[in-house]
């Protein structure tokens, strides 16, 4: 990546609003929203909405598609991990001491959740041993 294209979408983060938008949509992943849902979820005005949505288009941040008469946004989670592994890579310059703790503070937040049967295996070991 380019630092161009890290500033790009760095500095489109930057702004209150978008930083916003883009959080709405990676909550709403993968079926994104209408940009008129995404105004209105922030009560944002349409056209303002249409100029920051305009933005983190630009920047790579999200796709959009359009179904009708609507545009539905989506986050483009995959670009957003290029940004920061190029700040990863860049800022720690290859040094395990500087990235790792930044690493182990992302790893419990981003697990992947069991599915509801190891769930219910897990939690069954867990309350039997409760009982012993």
């Amino acid at each position: 990546m380019e630092s161009e294209n890290a500033i790009l979408a760095l500095a489109a983060l930057a702004q209150p609003t978008r930083l916003e938008v883009f959080r709405l949509l990676v909550k709403h992943e993968p079926e994104g929203l209408a940009a008129g849902d995404i105004a209105k979820a922030l009560a944002v005005p349409q056209n303002t909405m249409s100029s920051h949505l305009s933005i983190l288009s630009r920047a790579g941040l999200l796709n959009a598609q359009r179904f009708g008469r609507s545009i539905v946004y989506r986050a483009d989670l995959m670009h957003l991990r290029t940004v920061m592994l190029f700040m990863l890579r860049d800022c720690c310059d290859g040094r395990p001491e500087i990235c790792a703790p930044l690493i182990a503070d992302l790893t419990p937040c981003c697990q992947p959740k069991p599915n509801g049967k190891a769930e219910r295996k897990v939690r069954g070991k867990a309350e039997r041993r409760a009982y012993v």
